[in-house]
C-alpha cells in the first residue's frame, strides 16, 4: 500500500537537520514548538547531546500563544536567556506550528535584533520536510551571514586548505564518519580541513573564503558550495572522500554481480566509483529517501516510499544490497547478500 510504512520509523525532519548545521558553533538555538520537536532533536536525531553541549532551547509554545501570534513574548524569553548564555548568535528554528500559522520570520528577526546586538538567524523550516531540506537552509544562512572576504593581508586562498559542507552526523554512516573523511583528505595532501557542521568554530565559518576548494559530501551541501562559489570564487566538488575504505570489509565482487546501495546520494557516488574502479564489469545502482542532486549526472533512484524499494529488490536481480539495517528486512528475501552502510537519518542508530 501507498504510503504505508511497516519497517521504517519516521525519518528525521528538517528541524533536526538544521539544529544538526548549528550545534557545534556555539549559537543559542531556539526551536519554535511547545517542547515535542526539540525532545525529538536531543533525543533522537542528535547523536552529539550525549557527547559535547549546545545551547538548545524549545519555545515553549502554549495553545494561545501559537494562535495570538505572541512574538513579543517569544522575543522577551529569548533576550531573558541570551543574559545567561555565551551565545555568539540566535538560530530560530521553525517546526509544524509556526508553518500552520503562517509565522512571520523576518519580523520576529527584526524584533529580536533591536533587543540584542548578537547575530539573529532564522529558519522556516516546517516539520514535514526532510532533514536535508532544512540543512540546505541553515548552511546557506550560516556563510551568508558569516563568511567575510579574507583581509587583504591574508594570502587567499591558502594551499593546503579545503571546506567540507554537508558532514552531519544525519547524513553520515557512522560516529566516526568524520574523523575519517578528514583523515582522508589528509592523506590527500591537505593541511587543514574545515569540516562545517561538525567539528569547525565559528571562527572558521568566517574564513571560509581562504579554503583553495570546497567539498560537498551529500547533497545538503551543494547549494552552500555553490554559494561560496558564486561569492568568492572558491571551486568545490562533489564527493565522499574515503569512500573506497568500506571496499575493505564488503564481501568480494564477482564480474556478474549486480549491487544496489541505498545511501544519500554523494556517498552513493563515491562508493559506485571505488567499486566500478575495483570491479569494472559490476553493475551498480543508487537509490535513496532524499533528495539528490543533478550536478552529479547520475541516475538515482529516489524513494518514495517502502514500495519503491521492495519493488526494486524484486526486479533489479540484484546479488548485493548495500544500506541500513532497518532497510534490510524490506530486501532480504530478493537479494541474498547485505553489506550494512548505516544512515542516522533513517535509522537513528
Amino acid at each position: 500500500m501507498k504510503g504505508l510504512h511497516l519497517y521504517l520509523t519516521p525519518f528525521a525532519p528538517d528541524q533536526s537537520g538544521a539544529s544538526s548545521v548549528f550545534y557545534p558553533l556555539g549559537g543559542m538555538i531556539v526551536i519554535l514548538d511547545a517542547g515535542g520537536c526539540t525532545g525529538n532533536i536531543c533525543g533522537f536525531d542528535e547523536p552529539r547531546w550525549q557527547e559535547k553541549k549546545s545551547a538548545i532551547f524549545s519555545a515553549g509554545l502554549r495553545d494561545m500563544d501559537a494562535i495570538m501570534g505572541r512574538d513579543k513574548l517569544l522575543v522577551k524569553k529569548i533576550h531573558d536567556q541570551i543574559e545567561k548564555i555565551d551565545a555568539r548568535f540566535v538560530a530560530i528554528i521553525g517546526t509544524p506550528v509556526p508553518a500552520t500559522i503562517a509565522t512571520d520570520y523576518a519580523a520576529i528577526r527584526k524584533m529580536l535584533q533591536n533587543e540584542i546586538d548578537i547575530p539573529v538567524l532564522t529558519v522556516d523550516a516546517n516539520g514535514m520536510d526532510t532533514y536535508d531540506s532544512g540543512a540546505k537552509k541553515a548552511y546557506q544562512k550560516l556563510f551568508e551571514t558569516f563568511s567575510k572576504p579574507p583581509p587583504s593581508r591574508v594570502q587567499c586562498p591558502q594551499k593546503g586548505r579545503v571546506g567540507v559542507i554537508g558532514a552531519i552526523p544525519l547524513a553520515l554512516s557512522d560516529k566516526d564518519s568524520a574523523d575519517k573523511i578528514k583523515d582522508a583528505l589528509i592523506s590527500e595532501g591537505y593541511e587543514k580541513v574545515c569540516l562545517y557542521g561538525m567539528d569547525e568554530s565559528l571562527g572558521d565559518v568566517a574564513e571560509a573564503s581562504m579554503a583553495e576548494k570546497n567539498i560537498a559530501v551529500s547533497p545538503c551541501g551543494v547549494r552552500a558550495a555553490g554559494y561560496l562559489k558564486e561569492t568568492f570564487g572558491t571551486p568545490y566538488e562533489i564527493r565522499y572522500p574515503g569512500a573506497c575504505a568500506f571496499l575493505d570489509d564488503m564481501p568480494k565482487a564477482s564480474e556478474t554481480d549486480h549491487i544496489l546501495i541505498c545511501h544519500q546520494e554523494v556517498l552513493g557516488k563515491s562508493l559506485k566509483d571505488a567499486i566500478t574502479k575495483k570491479y569494472p564489469a559490476v553493475h551498480v545502482d543508487i537509490c535513496g529517501w532524499f533528495d539528490g542532486t543533478d550536478e552529479l549526472n547520475e541516475n538515482y533512484i529516489y524513494l518514495k516510499d517502502e514500495d519503491d524499494l521492495i519493488n526494486l529488490a524484486k526486479t533489479g536481480k540484484y546479488s548485493l544490497f548495500i544500506g541500513d539495517e532497518m532497510t534490510r528486512r524490506m530486501v532480504k528475501a530478493y537479494i541474498p547478500s547485505f553489506f550494512p552502510l548505516a544512515e542516522f537519518a533513517v535509522s537513528g542508530i
